[in-house]
């Protein structure tokens, strides 16, 4: 998009320079530089909110997202180049409170227009296995805290995530009026989609023989409020949390008292967890994908493939007909 851009840093042109990048266009994962197009250039966090954009701009945006397929969002690091990104785009599209390092980026960045996803819809305190909220410390000591404790996985419940897409159409109207028609166009479009796919969950879930479901990571608290299940999750919000013994052996007693026939594990962690708890409880494991990233190894090619292959898992092992 041809506007002005703002000089950058001193401190970033120098980390730049030390780390002997020739030029200070950083290119995207779209093969572009951001802010060297004549599109709308947006900077995403991580999946979800690439995929926003992506829906919403269409034609008039370029997306680049600083979480690259496969890679775990929770402990992103940012690069210089990618701190280069960011300066040089027309929009930061984020969900503060996930990602630490994006957050501290964009807050100190000149971007125009910064759109933080957590403010578009309200997020909830979720507790962790032991009724606290989430702040510990992974088997690597490193501490874990999102933003006033609360959960940042709006994106899995379909009613959220059209509050947030919203959001963001408005932002980008806003931001890019003489495309703004179309944005507001693409965003009734998604919405509806996801109208449906709650829809489809609401469905789809009915006459289940029982609510309890047991993940590998807290992902799903949002998604199981929307639908009046529970989820019992082996880690906190953290998916690199190791459980206690004590906690292993209370899930056990939970999934024989509740009917629970499957242990979920997601597909950017390991499942060695999931596949202990399972084997020592006599259960089944499948894959409950939070969508944080689509690899090869994802059922599906993005947000909405993935969310039906979700619901197909949990249909099965709730034993929904």
């Amino acid at each position: 998009m041809n506007v002005r851009r703002l000089p950058l840093p001193t401190a970033v042109v120098a980390a730049a320079a030390a780390l002997g990048l020739g030029t200070l266009s950083a290119c995207s994962s779209g093969g572009a530089a951001a802010g060297s197009t004549d599109k709308f250039d947006v900077v995403a966090s991580f999946y979800p909110m690439a995929f926003l954009a992506e829906q919403i701009g269409g034609e008039h945006v370029h997306v680049t997202s600083l979480t690259q397929p496969g890679q775990e969002p929770h402990d992103l690091e940012l690069s210089t180049q990618q701190i280069v990104q960011l300066q040089e785009a027309d929009a930061a599209l984020h969900l503060k409170g996930l990602q630490p390092a994006v957050d501290e980026a964009i807050a100190q960045s000149e971007v125009g227009t910064k759109i933080d996803a957590a403010t578009l819809t309200s997020l909830e305190d979720h507790e962790d296995e032991h009724g606290h909220e989430d702040g510990h410390e992974d088997e690597h000591g490193h501490e874990h805290e999102h933003e006033g404790g609360k959960d940042p996985h709006v994106w899995l419940d379909p009613v959220k995530y059209a509050e947030v897409a919203e959001g963001v159409g408005k932002a980008f109207e806003k931001a890019d009026p003489d495309h703004a028609a179309d944005y507001r166009k693409n965003t009734e479009a998604l919405v509806g989609k996801l109208n449906d796919l709650d829809a489809a969950f609401e469905t789809g879930l009915k006459n289940r023989k029982t609510d309890v479901f047991i993940t590998t990571h807290a992902a799903f608290g949002y998604l199981a409020e929307r639908y009046g299940l529970i989820e019992e999750a082996i880690s906190g919000l953290s998916p690199e949390s190791e459980p206690s013994g004590a906690r292993v052996k209370e899930l056990t007693r939970t999934a024989e008292a509740d009917g629970v026939t499957t242990v979920f594990y997601e597909t950017l962690v390991s499942d060695r967890t999931a596949k202990t708890l399972a084997d020592d409880a006599g259960l089944k494991t499948d894959v409950l994908d939070p969508i944080e990233g689509i690899t090869d190894g994802s059922r599906g090619d993005d947000y909405f493939q993935v969310m039906e292959s979700n619901l197909e898992s949990l249909q099965t092992a709730l034993g929904a007909k």
